[in-house]
Parts: structure tokens; sequence; C-alpha cells
């Protein structure tokens, strides 16, 4: 029996193994190595399973299925408050540092103005909310900025006068009526749609994940147009390994897109150069606030895909980011809420304080 070969290019392969000089086969024709076949499938079974364990450790880590109340928790969430305090009680603090800016607010949807649902379908905002929201974009320019696909975050809050950007930030539209920020009036007007050349490999990506979920009980495929969201928070922690498994499956044969970590999601989405940090500052400089120094965004948001906006906005030294939790995590966000009920309070004084400046204004 004869041993099989792989001819690999020494310096473009993506497969990363270590290869001792002694142990270094030699160069074949143009300077390509001849390593045998055996030897490749077995650094790609260690390189897949070494990928699979990373995935399984990022979904516990910012999934928690239980959260044990302990004297170091406690001292943990003090120190975290104390470098990201409550925006409610820093409220004063932060109108101080907007004086003299325009204040443009940006809002993911779940877990910052709904609650975490089981069903991602029945996601839904309180009637309080809805009104808290409309109030807030009759004040200052308002975007919701969703891993959603943008339709079904439109269906949810049907507020025509928003700004909407859905799948991650792939799929911008603003005002469909006329308003003080759409004065043009151009109705369900596209702003920008970056990776639309994917929208056949997502739907294939979908129907693919869709059939191979299927063996695993509680496991939810979203298809949000320009991206896949794989929902595990109905899985039982010890079927999460094999639902990794079943996801790395698919998309190893789709190098053109990538796989990011939410809140007990996995969400798989093209490999372009875009993410909620971008959409922030494509619908700033879309609001005329391109190169404005006098601008002060704040961005509300829950997940981890909410820290590129964050990061965003410091590394612009502009404005701050909200992050909505309960619990101490990594974040870039200067303030924390605990709630959506926290957030509709945080957004209700930004529609008072609004008011009593325009009511304040009109007696000078």
């Amino acid at each position: 029996m004869t041993q099989q070969n792989v001819v690999v290019s020494e310096t473009k392969s993506g497969i990363n193994w270590a290869i001792t000089a002694a142990q270094k086969p030699p160069a074949g024709p143009g300077g390509y190595i001849l390593i045998p076949r055996r030897r490749i499938l077995k650094n790609l079974e260690i390189n897949g399973g070494q990928r699979i364990n990373a995935w399984i450790d990022s979904m516990k880590a910012s999934s928690p299925t239980h959260v044990k109340s302990t004297p170091s928790l406690a001292e943990e969430q003090n120190s975290w408050i104390l470098r990201h305090p409550s925006a409610l009680d820093m409220f004063e603090e932060i109108m101080d540092s907007s004086k003299g800016k325009k204040i443009v607010i940006f809002l993911d949807y779940d877990g910052t103005l709904s609650p975490i649902v089981e069903d991602p379908d029945r996601a839904f905002m309180s009637d309080s909310m809805r009104k808290t929201v409309r109030k807030l974009a009759r004040c200052f320019p308002t975007a919701i900025v969703s891993g959603r696909s943008r339709d079904k975050v439109y269906n949810f809050v049907r507020l025509a006068e928003l700004y909407y950007a859905g799948s991650h930030g792939m799929d911008i539209k603003g005002p469909t009526r006329s308003s003080k920020y759409n004065k043009n009036n151009k109705a369900e007007a596209v702003l920008f749609q970056p990776a639309s050349e994917f929208l056949p490999m997502i739907d294939e990506v979908y129907q693919q994940l869709v059939e191979k979920t299927k063996s695993t009980p509680g496991a939810r495929v979203e298809n949000n147009k320009f991206c896949v969201s794989v929902h595990f928070r109905c899985v039982d922690e010890k079927k999460w390994s094999e639902l990794a498994h079943q996801v790395r499956s698919v998309l190893k044969e789709y190098p053109k897109l990538r796989l990011s970590q939410g809140r007990k999601v996995l969400e798989i989405r093209p490999t372009i150069k875009w993410d909620k940090g971008k959409a922030l500052e494509f619908l700033l400089e879309s609001l005329g606030f391109a190169n404005c120094n006098d601008v002060f965004p704040v961005y509300i948001g829950d997940d981890r895909t909410d820290e590129d906006a964050f990061k965003k906005l410091r590394d612009r030294g502009q404005g701050f980011g909200i992050l909505v939790s309960k619990f101490p995590k990594e974040t870039t966000a200067s303030y924390s809420l605990q709630e959506p009920n926290e957030v509709m309070d945080f957004l209700q004084r930004l529609v008072e304080w609004k008011q009593v400046s325009l009511r304040a204004r009109s007696w000078v």
C-alpha cells in the first residue's frame, strides 16, 4: 500500500501545524511541500476540535444558565458599578456633558427595548415603551440598530419616524414619512445594504442549518436576511456541544461567512468589515454629523455585538455607550442600566430634559 501525499503551499496554506526541521518533508516542484494526507486530516481534526471547544467556552461565558450570589460576586458587582455607574444616577452629569451639542440616540432592540424571551418571535415591546420611543424621536434623531432583520424589527416597533438598521447594520433605511430629520420625504429610501451579494448564500445556509439542527431540542434558526441566528436559549446546556458541531459542519463549507457570539445565540454573517459600530458611523454621516464636533451620540445596548458601537464612540471621543445588564460584563460602555424598564425611565428623562430646555429657551 502506497502512502498518499497532498501538495500544500508552504506560504499560502490556511492550515497551521508544527513541523520540526527534522520532520519537514522535502520540497516538491515549485517550492511546494509534500505532506502525508493522514497528517493533514489529523491536524484538521485537532484544529476543528479546538475551535469547537472555543465556541462552547464562549457560549458558556456569555450565556450563564445560573448565577450564584456570593460575597466575592457582590464585591465584583460593586467594583463594576463604580466603573460603569447607572445612567439614571448619573443623568445630570451626562446632560451637563452634552450641553451645546446635538444628541443622537441609537437603540438595540432585544434586551434593550423589549425583554429577552424564550421565543424570539414574541419579543414584543410594551405600549408604554413604544410611546416613550415615539416621544424620543420627536426630540432627537433616533435609530434602532439590531441583529434582527429590518422588517422584523419594524414590525415589533411600528414607528415610521425612526431610522432602522437591521442585520447588525447591513440593511439601513430612513424614516418612511416626512419629519424634521427626513426633509426630503423619501418614502422607504434604502440608505445602505453593503452585503446584498450574500443574500443567496445566507438563504442557503439558513436552510441547511434548519435541517442540521432538527435533532437538537430547543434549537431555533432565524433568517435575519443578511445574517442567520441560531438561538440556544431553550437548548439544554449538555446539548450545546452537539449544536456547535452542527453549526460548524455547515459553516466549514462557507469561508465567506463568519460566526460571532451573542446572548444565547450564534450569529452567522458575511465576512465584510461591517458591524453596529460602522452602522452608527454611517447613520451619523447620513444625518449630516460626519465631521461635526458638536454631535453627542448615545448608544444603548445589551449584547456583545453592541460592543462595536461602544468602542466606536470611545474611539471618536464623542457621546457614550450604555450597557443594559444586571451582571458585570467586560464592556467599553461608560454607563449601565439593569433592564428595559430602566431604559424606558432613562429615555423618559431625556424627553423631559429636552422639553424643559425648549421651554427655558422660549422664555429667553
